[in-house]
């Protein structure tokens, strides 16, 4: 996994600044109201902070926004940063804040002087997740990045308040670690290893094989991995942290680790895009990750079917009917919709064997979810005002995008096969609707449940506040919220 740059946290020391190496943070307020250590920094270079706090440059700047000094006289850093940002910020400006000190910084020392600015650890957060570079596959790896460390008033207190982000930081660079990944890496048999690895956090990991799966009746996700010789495989995840005996929330991810669209073989411009398509396990697996780590006192099981949907003689076809776990038969319009024939069987395993008080799968499911919302939102489906409103909260303090999508008979009816009791297509019309119906009918009626299609934010083609071009962790922040906020205690 992608290491983290080490961040530790220590009682202010002025003493240290003449001779920093790296760079050199500070906070000033939009009054440019000088703390101890800006007047410092100020002498120490002779004046310069003060002259940069009276250009137009830093007028323009907003809370978060960082002005850089180069190479200060007076000192041996690299830069001094000034950062525009009050002395209690929102959790978003925080972490914007933190986010454009690690882009300044690279892969550079930084001492940060936040004294007794409220949230530095929101600030250490967003330069933890901004600072998140995948280089594995590089020939040229460039420099590990150098320990950040932050100098606070309180540095105990600080600490405390930071180690669970951090972990939960873990979680969110483990699930980029895993959808950055390439297929002929990420197949379904490392996933499941790179799974089992949880165990040394204490989840108790299973990985389920394709004759344990036909025992099962899984028919529907079987059929979706017999065009690959990859092995078809379902990994459940539990965390017990909570009370015994309590009903855990099922959190079902997508597994799929590459995507032709198999027989309904997709255009080959920009296939190579979806070794993204297993983004819902991934996010299932991170945030397995970070309520492991940080000890959450909840009783989670995550569940995540690993396949390869690849063209073969015996791949399933259009046409072909399938019978699912829960009995239903199911009409193949398109094999590229493959995505639902995992998750259906997967929604009614979760629900036979664990009885969740609650079930939320993830998957990057529908192009129609990326034309309605781009690549801001995720698509929210829920039987349950209640737990979708809580959702839709911890998404909105975490300032995940994320937006309520309806359901209805109407759109139910446009999945009614001929042949069968129903079919995996709907058409263009409603696209992520009519998916997202198909799976309700896997959903228990007494089962609350929400279903989130990520395709547009699992992996995104820009440079996001906390996350670089690729992979952005996208859920993982707001399940361990929801998962804090409601199902623990």
């Amino acid at each position: 996994m992608t290491d983290l740059r080490s961040i530790t946290f220590v009682p202010v020391s002025l003493d240290d600044l003449p001779d920093a190496k790296g760079r050199v943070a500070v906070f000033v307020g939009a009054d440019g109201k000088l703390s101890r250590g800006a007047r410092r920094l100020n002498r120490l270079t002779k004046g310069a902070v003060e002259r940069a706090l009276e250009s137009e440059r830093w007028e323009k700047l907003k809370d978060g926004d960082v002005l850089s000094l180069g190479f200060p006289a007076g000192m041996k850093a690299q830069g001094v940063d000034l950062v525009r940002l009050s002395r209690r910020p929102s959790v978003a400006e925080a972490r914007k804040a933190g986010a454009a000190l690690a882009r300044i910084a690279g892969s550079a020392g930084l001492l940060v002087l936040c004294e007794s600015l409220k949230r530095a650890e929101e600030v250490a957060l967003g330069l933890g997740l901004r600072g998140y570079r995948f280089t594995d596959h590089k020939t040229d790896k460039g420099d590990a990045p150098e320990p950040a460390v932050f100098h606070c008033s309180d540095a105990d207190a600080v600490a405390a308040a930071a180690e669970p982000l951090l972990a939960v930081a873990e979680g969110v660079v483990f699930t980029r670690d895993l959808v950055n990944e390439p297929a002929n890496v990420l197949s379904t048999t490392e996933f499941a290893s790179r799974l089992e690895g949880l165990r040394d956090l204490g989840v108790e990991v299973e990985v389920l094989d394709e004759d344990a799966l036909e025992k099962l009746g899984m028919r529907a996700f079987l059929a979706v991995g017999v065009g690959s010789v990859t092995p078809t495989k379902l990994v459940v995840m539990r965390w017990n942290g909570g009370a015994d005996g309590s009903a855990p929330l099922a959190l079902v991810g997508k597994g799929v680790v590459f995507d032709t669209g198999g027989i309904s073989l997709k255009p080959s411009q920009g296939m190579e895009s979806m070794t993204m398509d297993m983004g819902g396990a991934g996010v299932v697996a991170g945030t397995m990750r970070a309520i492991a780590k940080r000890k959450a006192k909840a009783n989670v099981v995550g569940l995540v079917g690993l396949v390869e949907n690849m063209p073969d003689a015996a791949a399933m076809r259009p046409g072909d009917v399938l019978r699912s776990m829960k009995g239903d038969t199911i009409e193949i319009i398109s094999t590229d919709a493959e995505g639902r024939l995992v998750l259906c069987d997967v929604l009614w395993y979760a629900q036979e064997t664990y009885k969740p008080a609650a079930m939320i799968d993830l998957a990057t499911l529908t192009g129609a979810c990326i034309v309605a919302l781009g690549h801001d939102n995720a698509a929210v489906f829920s039987n349950d005002d209640a737990l979708c409103s809580d959702f839709l909260g911890a998404a909105g303090a975490e300032d995940e995008g994320a937006w309520r999508m309806p359901l209805g008979k109407p759109y139910a009816d446009l999945i009614k096969s001929p042949i069968a009791d129903i079919k995996n297509s709907g058409g263009r019309p409603a696209g992520s609707i009519t998916a997202a119906e198909f799976l309700h009918r896997f959903v228990k009626e007494e089962t609350p449940w929400i279903h989130l299609d990520i395709a547009g934010v699992a992996h995104v083609p820009r440079d996001l506040t906390l996350s670089p071009k690729g992979a952005t962790g996208w859920g993982v922040l707001s399940l361990n919220r929801l998962i804090a906020d409601r199902f623990e205690g």
